[in-house]
């Protein structure tokens, strides 16, 4: 099973290992969150709302989690230390931290195409790629993202919201796969792909 970032992600997971997510979960949650410059909190009974330089966000706040500001730090607090409050506690400060990382600094993911004759372009809030089908492939930016090309076959993806900046990558992503073979598709800058050998027709004698 791949182990992600807990900034990232939180997943319910059984068994062992579980556990030990509960226990970094844990760990994380009494992690004070300092403020980005410009950042503005707002805490209320079951969310906390953040605001900065990029936009708006919140975050909520789970059964037994509350929250409170102390010289520009954002600290989250559980109620007792049973396995469900510690996975609360862990959750509602990754999900805090990235609400303030978001409003204040943004998120971005890069995707390239490889292929003959690939490419994209934009076009009206629409992005236009071709991927070696008979018509090109339009994908509808949604509100709240950016896309840039920063060439006809590198796609910025940027926005406030992590999990809205994963989410469009992937759809983006999605529309052409990279091939096992050749390897042609769509990837994320930096992904690490591994090459299939085609095998080979042995004829009958």
């Amino acid at each position: 099973m791949k182990r992600l970032a807990l900034e990232e992600r939180f997943y319910v997971i059984s068994g062992k290992f579980r556990k030990r997510v509960d226990l970094k979960m844990s760990r994380v949650g009494k992690q004070p969150i300092v403020l980005p410059e410009g950042v503005k909190v707002n805490i209320l009974p079951e969310r906390i709302e953040f605001e900065g330089p990029k936009g708006k966000l919140s975050s909520p706040l789970f059964p037994g989690i509350r929250a409170e500001l102390v010289d520009n730090q954002l600290i989250l607090r559980r109620s007792n230390d049973s396995k469900e409050q510690r996975s609360y506690h862990g959750l509602s400060r990754s999900l805090a931290f990235n609400a303030a990382v978001g409003v204040s600094a943004g998120f971005s993911k890069q995707l390239e195409i490889v292929g003959v004759g690939y490419r994209a372009k934009l076009d009206k809030g629409r992005l236009e790629l071709s991927l070696g089908y008979s018509k090109p492939v339009v994908y509808k930016m949604p509100s709240g993202i950016e896309i840039v090309l920063e060439k006809s076959t590198l796609i910025t993806v940027k926005g406030i919201d992590k999990q809205q900046v994963g989410q469009v990558s992937e759809e983006i992503r999605s529309l052409r796969k990279p091939d096992a073979y050749k390897l042609k598709g769509i990837r994320y800058v930096g992904e690490r792909l591994i090459k299939k050998e085609r095998k080979a027709v042995v004829s009958g004698v």
